[in-house]
């Protein structure tokens, strides 16, 4: 990487897929593994990645961010997960060494966010999809290293068009080979992903310019049990004169139609996406206007800022009292149990306090929760 800046100039709106046809995009890409470039995967296709396509793995869409190609195939359930096969040939590329494109899985979880995980862990023992890089934090009482889940979450100027070719074509609705194919696979104590998931943010992190508020907390709480108290550093407050674009798409979790903004900071360095539903409205974790991309289709400059800020509608909670379940909501604030995941539970309580929600409604939506 060189040593200026990657933050970006001005923003730019959400970006749309190619108007190409599957099987244009299909040949295209076989095209390039023909004239050199190397296809890489970091599960058990390792040995010999093309095999993907052998499988029927064939891209069918092809989206460009930043001189980033992505290529994606149809939507499909893996394991209980919302996923695409997703292929990332990345503008920076190893010198003196083959261009390479890397055989990646993209999942939307529950914020309604496309993620690209770091690796999967399927043992007798545990089950569970790699969440990112590892934090040293302060987390409701206890401090530790904590995985940073939004540093899988894939540019907001993507999601739109990721939104729109998840529900294209035909769905494969079992796939229980993909995770394993490409994602590393890891044994059921690994937390932490893998050099190739960290080393790039580690290297961007490093240089002073990418450095969003010194690699500081952008938002907090003065009182953790106290959504009211939210602070956030002066400059880096949403500009709601600024909605960068809206996109629009459907969840049956959140009973029906679903709108995302991207609002622009006041300083111009992050980027805000709302999301909204008939009844729920929730923040995903801030991101950098940057354009530097790994391998894995992510920033590699982070936004710090506490997580409470960023509950999705419906999140992880011990509605039973069982135990089993790390709750994810701050006691006192869990509403009623989510219509179709009976693990889940409503957040509303937390979220319709955060003064950053009711400045978004007053603002953007112009009515309160329920108003008309």
């Amino acid at each position: 990487m060189s040593k200026k800046s990657t933050i970006a100039t001005d923003t730019i709106k959400n970006v749309v897929a190619k108007n190409k046809s599957p099987r244009q995009v299909g040949e295209h890409f076989r095209r390039l593994l023909v004239s050199g470039y190397e296809l890489r995967a970091d599960g058990q296709a390792k040995k010999d990645p093309t095999m993907l396509l052998r499988s029927g793995y064939t891209p069918k869409y092809e989206i460009e961010l930043f001189g980033n190609r992505f290529f994606m195939c149809n939507q499909r359930e893996a394991h209980g997960l919302k996923a695409m096969p997703a292929f990332v040939l990345p503008a920076i590329q190893p010198r003196s060494r083959k261009p390479r494109i890397h055989a990646r899985v993209f999942y939307k979880d529950s914020s309604l966010v496309w993620r690209s995980p770091s690796h999967y862990i399927n043992t007798p023992d545990e089950q569970w999809i790699g969440k990112g890089a590892m934090r040293w934090q302060d987390k409701r009482g206890v401090r530790g290293w904590f995985s940073a889940e939004e540093t899988t979450n894939l540019p907001f100027e993507l999601q739109a068009a990721l939104d729109d070719v998840s529900h294209r074509g035909r769905r494969k609705q079992n796939d229980h080979r993909l995770l394993f194919l490409v994602l590393h696979n890891a044994p059921s104590d690994r937390v932490r992903p893998y050099r190739d998931f960290e080393g790039p943010r580690v290297k961007a992190m490093k240089l002073r310019a990418n450095r969003i508020n010194n690699n500081r907390p952008i938002a907090w709480f003065v009182d953790e049990n106290d959504p009211r108290s939210l602070q956030i550093k002066s400059g880096f407050e949403p500009d709601f004169r600024t909605v960068i674009d809206i996109s629009a798409s459907r969840s049956s979790m959140y009973g029906g139609a679903i709108k995302k903004y991207r609002i622009a900071s006041n300083n111009r360095l992050i980027q805000y996406l709302f999301v909204a539903g008939p009844q729920h409205v929730w923040l995903v974790h801030p991101q950098a206007f940057t354009v530097e991309l790994s391998s894995y289709g992510l920033r590699t400059v982070d936004v710090i800022g506490d997580e409470d800020l960023n509950i999705p509608g419906y999140e992880f909670f011990d509605n039973e009292g069982s135990g089993e379940i790390d709750d994810q909501i701050p006691p006192g604030f869990a509403g009623p149990v989510c219509p179709v995941d009976p693990d889940r539970a409503d957040a509303s309580p937390w979220n319709e306090r955060l003064p950053i929600i009711e400045a978004f409604r007053r603002s953007i939506l112009a009515k309160p929760r329920g108003g008309k």
